[in-house]
């Protein structure tokens, strides 16, 4: 039986939303088990059968809009095409499945409250510091307000040794952002990425923001880590819209 976190946030019940851990698949070697990417060099068919694993247990509506992620600020439609290259999507449509995948990177869950749109943004440093979540914010054409995001499962402040370049990117842009960053050694730091994305969503005037509250480094028994393996799987952050209300 696979394992998935439920998002702890005041979303309206029309909102279905998930995040897997790597627990409940098929997966062997350094993929153990539900390994729901078809990029990382696992064998092909053992992923397909983890996607059906994931959509028998969670009841899909609808095979999730798998994206190609590229660290980009691009920011789809889930129905205007399949397999595009894009770290965010989006839908105002019951029944359509917004997802990303990560192994460190954080994975930014979004709805608004009268339960109309959602999306699904992976968030790894430099589409954070490029505007990953603004875009995702500026693709609802709804007042910031009224959304609410939730901070899925990444690598935690303690595990996140970044350099000076990181640093400055996110600093360029938000001065406020120096406070996410603790000195490790000379030229390094310690990122807190939860930080960095709340100040950005507060920013954007979204300010009901929840989660962050895991690291995939530390917790091997429930995470993948790229940082931490390199060869890992990925876990997937899921969202739709519902008819059940």
């Amino acid at each position: 039986m696979i394992e998935t976190i439920i998002p702890n946030w005041l979303a309206p019940s029309g909102v279905k939303a998930y995040t897997t851990t790597r627990q409940g698949g098929a997966s062997v070697g350094p993929y153990t088990s539900l390994n729901l990417a078809d990029h990382v060099d696992d064998d092909l068919q053992t992923v397909l059968a983890n996607r059906q694993t994931l959509r028998q247990a969670l009841n899909l509506p609808n095979e999730p809009c798998w994206l190609k992620q590229v660290h980009s600020i691009n920011v789809v439609s889930s129905h205007s095409t399949t397999n595009c290259s894009a770290d965010a999507v989006y839908t105002n449509q019951i029944n359509q499945v917004c997802a990303v995948m990560t192994a460190d990177c954080l994975p930014v869950l979004f709805c608004n409250r009268q339960a109309t749109w959602v999306a699904a943004a992976h968030a790894g440093w430099r589409g954070l510091a490029n505007g990953i979540l603004e875009n995702t914010i500026q693709a609802a054409n709804i007042p910031p307000g009224d959304i609410l995001a939730w901070l899925g499962p990444a690598i935690g402040p303690t595990a996140f040794e970044v350099g000076n370049d990181v640093r400055d990117a996110f600093i360029q842009t938000l001065p406020q952002a120096g406070e996410a960053f603790k000195s490790s050694k000379n030229g390094h730091w310690l990122a807190n990425l939860y930080l960095l994305a709340k100040q950005r969503l507060q920013k954007q005037g979204v300010m009901e923001i929840s989660g962050g509250d895991f690291c995939t480094y530390t917790d091997e028994q429930r995470f993948y880590s790229y940082r931490r393996d390199k060869v890992t799987g990925r876990m997937a952050s899921l969202i739709w819209l519902s008819q059940e209300n």
